[in-house]
């Protein structure tokens, strides 16, 4: 198998639509958490959500381009545009050897506003309502087929749409197809950009969502006893995966190395995990296996830490079931407190997070964590970003459906 190691970097998400932006803001534990101002929410019981609002879509994407697209496209795009260049390549430009370019870019809900609003146009002035870009604009599929067509990436392009875990589901099967030797580089990740009323009713009316409308920046607090539910948000997270190979032919620089990757289903419930975290705790092993790591080995867990009852304990559940005494020396953090939880765009985001903590050394804290609970029994990194230099990450990613997806990363040294 072909090692595969991660080149380039970027993200937008409501604590910033940088990379670096965010990265500052995580390891500040600073919330991009506020009220709710996209549309008319009075008499919601969730009057909060992570907002991208410092996101130029012509500036970034051109103004042509940005009346073509949906949101979660347009994110997907920027952050694509930002890994490109981080990588090294020129922004726009097709790529020479793009036959062998994969395009893995996955949301959970992608076109729902697009959705919402085609549907509202339809009612009002019948079929000569409906835009010719409203398919387009809707499809899950095309954020990653405008990065594709953007950059001349003719390789595989899919969309793994699996809810909150789709971000590690597409990066970890790009890490396989690359693994394999069936493509050289992938632009992977995932997007989402869903807050629309619809949407947050949705989950509101599942009680999926804080209610603590009166203190938005603390809202979100993963692993918290007084924990009342996700925050939702927006945004996307893209990475550049290559063969070593690739990466070293063109002297790229080497953020890390992706050594394994796992996917389980729990076969349980349509929204409650597992008892124990059963499922969650078979794919985090499967991800050693595949690396061929210990327990032992692991150094920092970025967390899927949602912000849920049932989440939390049982992602603890999980870590203390795989790792055994070893869960006691773990770091363990969850950066939705800062950014909420961005669904379909939330492992993409983490990823770059993970990574960033394996470059840097530093492991970004668990904002807003105050009162312990006993059954989130972890060092969840609650009193600041913490240097620890770490050498081997998993994130962890877990959806709606009882779907999980695992990555392990290991810090970059010149062998």
């Amino acid at each position: 198998m072909n090692r595969v190691v991660i080149t380039g970097l970027g993200a937008i998400s409501p604590a910033g639509s940088t990379v670096a932006t965010m990265w500052d803001a995580m390891l500040a534990g600073r919330s991009g958490i506020g009220p709710l101002t996209r549309f008319d929410c009075e008499g919601y019981t969730t009057q909060i959500a992570g907002q991208v609002d410092d996101f130029d879509v012509d500036a970034r994407i051109g103004r042509r381009e940005a009346r073509r697209v949906g949101r979660f496209t347009a994110f997907a795009l920027a952050a694509a545009d930002d890994a490109m260049e981080d990588a090294g390549f020129p922004v726009g430009e097709k790529l020479p050897d793009g036959d062998r370019v994969a395009t893995y870019v996955g949301t959970g809900i992608g076109g729902l506003p697009e959705i919402a609003d085609g549907v509202v146009d339809y009612s009002d002035r019948g079929a000569k309502g409906v835009s010719p870009f409203f398919i387009p604009r809707s499809l899950n599929n095309l954020a990653g087929g405008h990065i594709a067509i953007r950059y001349g990436a003719r390789g595989p392009s899919l969309c793994i749409s699996t809810a909150c875990a789709a971000g590690n589901h597409n990066i970890g099967e790009a890490w396989r197809l690359l693994a394999m030797g069936d493509a050289d580089m992938a632009i992977a990740g995932g997007t989402e950009a869903s807050l629309t009323p619809v949407g947050i009713c949705g989950f509101q009316s599942m009680r999926a969502l804080s209610k603590r409308n009166d203190d938005p920046a603390t809202a979100s607090r993963p692993f918290d006893a007084n924990r009342d539910g996700f925050v939702m948000g927006e945004g996307a997270g893209i990475v550049i995966l290559e063969t070593l190979e690739h990466a070293r032919a063109r002297d790229a620089r080497i953020y890390a190395e992706v050594v394994g990757y796992a996917s389980t289903t729990d076969a349980h419930h349509v929204t409650a995990p597992a008892p124990g975290g059963a499922g969650a705790a078979r794919c985090m092993a499967g991800a050693l296996r595949r690396a061929g790591l210990k327990p032992s080995d692991v150094d920092y867990i970025n967390a899927h830490g949602t912000s849920t009852p049932l989440n939390d304990s049982h992602e603890t559940a999980a870590i203390r079931s795989v790792f055994g005494s070893h869960a006691d020396k773990l770091a363990v953090s969850s950066t939705k407190g800062v950014t909420g939880h961005l669904l379909g765009a939330a492992g993409g985001v983490e990823a770059v997070a993970s990574v960033l903590a394996l470059h840097t050394g530093i492991v970004p804290p668990t904002a807003n964590y105050t009162t312990p609970d006993p059954e989130c029994d972890l060092d969840v990194v609650a009193e600041g970003a913490r240097k620890i230099d770490p050498e081997v990450v998993l994130s962890n990613g877990f959806g709606f459906g009882g779907t999980n997806a695992v990555l392990a990363l290991k810090k970059w040294t010149e062998d």
